[in-house]
């Protein structure tokens, strides 16, 4: 089933709900009897500055032959997905991706509209800054919260209410989302020019249900090591399963 527009009128409490994905288990993942070779980058880059978006509707970092594929379905509105960005985000970077033996992408798991208004913007310059925007949109999370908190049920309503084209830009403002942006390198004009685009916000939704369909994704983060769904959200047990796989 497609998820259109006309589906984002929820109440702010939903919204606001909590998230989880699998169990913090180590009992499912890949394994391999050997390690990967690390690859070295293109001269004078590292491998963390090599960013691109996929077919999946992600945006990938790192060394597009790695023998190592982490995938992370994530939500901005998600804490879980804040706690693994603080806990990963350095040591995945560091220690996998630059080594050229894992690539790192992430796939936005819409869950609301205070999600998709934020995924938007995470994704308005293009895929050189998505990282640290997504990083730092991840981080913004509790002065986000207390703003939807602060606008009311009656308000979040009526912005919901609006054209497609506008109900974005509403809540955005709303948030305080696009001067957020604004002083990370996301103009105003920029930052509402992407948060019009009806497009945008209906690849996101459907990318989101295509995930449901193909993965079963019950929540966020959830993590695909070359293709297959581990269970636990945190780092150490992401971290084990890639060194299983190879990534020692």
């Amino acid at each position: 089933m497609r998820k259109s527009l006309s589906l984002l009128p929820i109440s702010l409490a939903l919204a606001l709900s909590a998230c989880g994905g699998g169990a913090d288990t180590a009992e499912n993942g890949v394994s391999s009897s050997e390690s990967a070779e690390a690859v070295e980058a293109p001269d004078g880059q590292k491998w963390s500055e090599t960013v691109s978006k996929t077919d999946a509707g992600g945006v990938v970092m790192g060394n597009p032959n790695a023998p190592i594929k982490l995938v992370e379905y994530m939500s901005i509105t998600c804490s879980h997905c804040k706690d693994f960005g603080e806990q990963a985000f350095a040591p995945l970077r560091d220690n996998y991706v630059d080594s050229g033996r894992v690539s790192f992408e992430v796939r936005n798991f819409v869950r609301d509209p205070l999600d998709l208004t934020a995924a938007i913007l995470s994704r308005c310059g293009g895929e050189g800054p998505f990282f640290p925007l997504t990083e730092q949109a991840l981080s913004n999370q509790g002065a986000m919260f207390e703003k939807a908190q602060g606008m009311g049920e009656a308000t979040y309503t009526n912005i919901l209410q609006s054209a497609p084209d506008k109900r974005f830009v509403r809540l955005a403002e709303q948030l305080g989302l696009i001067t957020f942006f604004q002083q990370r390198g996301i103009s105003e004009d920029q930052a509402k020019a992407c948060l019009a685009n009806t497009e945008t916000a209906e690849t996101l939704m459907n990318n989101t249900q295509k995930a449901v369909e193909e993965y079963n994704i019950e929540g966020t983060p959830t993590f695909l090591i070359n293709g297959q769904k581990i269970d636990g959200t945190n780092w150490a047990i992401v971290e084990t399963k890639l060194k299983e796989a190879g990534a020692r």
